[in-house]
């Protein structure tokens, strides 16, 4: 029993929904402050931000999932990604805890998942009556129109 292969995702919360993202994936959480907009950039961009001399593109993901936009007022949290040599800030509620939880309890999607979440899920675990959402970071990021018509 002492054998299972076990994998940590940092966790987060979007829209009273919980995520875990691979540990490996996330560089960095911080507090974005002065997001920049993007002229004709897709509702999923929020913008471009300055994160300690580096330039970091501020991706929605209540707007990428579908989801309603937060509350005027409510701030958000960033996770900071690195993909493919680019910065990328996901805008989250709020950032949880470390969570180390064993591969063979991850679940495929359910069949009954929202369609938004299943396009850029790669998995769930069943914790205590919540269902964690394992995000496949290269779904999430992959911004192109063909991938939002999918």
């Amino acid at each position: 029993m002492n054998d299972t292969a076990l994998s940590d995702y940092v966790t987060f919360t979007t829209a009273g929904q919980i995520f875990g993202l691979p540990i490996e994936c996330v560089q960095d959480v911080f507090k974005p402050s002065s997001i920049t907009r993007v002229p004709l950039a897709g509702p999923e961009i929020a913008g471009v931000l300055n994160l300690r001399g580096r330039i970091v593109t501020a991706i929605e993901l209540r707007s990428r999932l579908g989801l309603a936009a937060r509350d005027a007022g409510q701030v958000p949290m960033a996770i900071g990604i690195e993909s493919r040599g680019e910065s990328f800030g996901l805008l989250v509620d709020t950032v949880g805890e470390v969570l180390k939880l064993p591969d063979d309890e991850r679940e495929p999607n359910p069949i009954n998942l929202d369609r938004n979440l299943g396009r850029v899920a790669a998995g769930v675990y069943r914790l205590d009556g919540h269902l964690l959402v394992v995000l496949d970071i290269d779904r999430v990021l992959d911004l192109s129109p063909e991938a939002a018509a999918a």
